[in-house]
């Protein structure tokens, strides 16, 4: 095990099965030192447990826990690319998270903390923060609250 996976355990965090693709993707794609990830949603091993547009089925807090899944499906999906090793990432470089939002919600950028949160945790503040954007959006696939995409420098 490594640092990053010994870090995991001392959180008591394990990862979840790398989703699986809905369509004709991969997980990720490695360019340079650059590994690009897909966007995946709140899922766990196959099951969405949040469901619903936030301000109206789903709360803040609820819809920071979706982001913060999303956070996990990503680690798992960089473990995945990455051989089974996360020490290869240098840092999160740019997060993009997609909030699927009832008319009026104005709190994307608290719900995408969830993901954000949870890299910061695993990485601390020097690779875990990264650039950001938090979009609200009027629907998402299965009807999930969030879908996030991350980018990552890693050594090659």
């Amino acid at each position: 095990m490594g640092v990053v996976d010994d870090r995991l355990q001392e959180l008591g965090i394990e990862l979840p099965h790398v989703p699986e693709a809905v369509a004709n993707y991969i997980p990720g794609v490695v360019v340079g030192d650059i590994l690009h990830l897909s966007g995946c949603i709140g899922e766990v091993n196959g099951d969405l447990p949040i469901k619903g547009k936030l301000g109206a089925e789903v709360t803040v807090e609820q819809g920071y826990q979706s982001a913060r899944l999303c956070g996990l499906n990503h680690l798992a999906m960089a473990k995945h690319c990455l051989e089974g090793d996360l020490d290869r990432i240098v840092r999160m470089v740019r997060l993009v998270g997609y909030v699927n939002s009832a008319p009026g919600f104005k709190e994307a950028p608290w719900v995408v903390n969830g993901e954000s949160d949870f890299l910061v945790e695993v990485f601390g503040d020097e690779r875990g923060k990264h650039a950001r954007a938090a979009l609200n959006i009027n629907e998402l696939t299965y009807d999930a609250p969030v879908e996030t995409i991350l980018t990552l420098q890693i050594h090659p």
